[in-house]
């Protein structure tokens, strides 16, 4: 069924134009962890189409009191490394804006 607005587009006797354009992109992010009794590192990476990887680290600690919950330290641990990742990819895509329009251009903010 087309939508409402072509309907009537087509009954005044316009010709119909629909442009389609898809462009499907993956990138895998790659997460490692390591972990002892109060500590959890993490480390993501992301390999770019470029073939250049971009690589980022967090931690989180667990509080002697607490109950030792290894997922929830992964979590943590997971998303300040995600978190970190996602600033170098900013960081990276202003340079490469600054190198191809030859400026400064206006710092990328989340």
């Amino acid at each position: 069924m087309r939508p409402t607005h072509l309907r009537s587009t087509l009954e005044l006797g316009v010709p119909e134009v629909i442009v389609m354009m898809h462009t499907t992109v993956g990138w895998h992010v790659e997460m490692e962890f390591r972990e002892d009794d109060q500590h959890t590192r993490a480390v993501a990476l992301v390999r770019l189409p470029d073939g250049s990887e971009v690589r980022a680290h967090g931690q989180a600690s667990r509080h002697r009191t607490d109950v030792n919950q290894p997922r929830v330290g992964e979590e943590i641990a997971a998303a300040r490394a995600l978190n970190e990742l996602a600033m170098q990819l900013l960081t990276k895509a202003h340079e490469e804006i600054d190198q191809a329009s030859g400026r400064t251009s206006h710092p990328i903010h989340v």
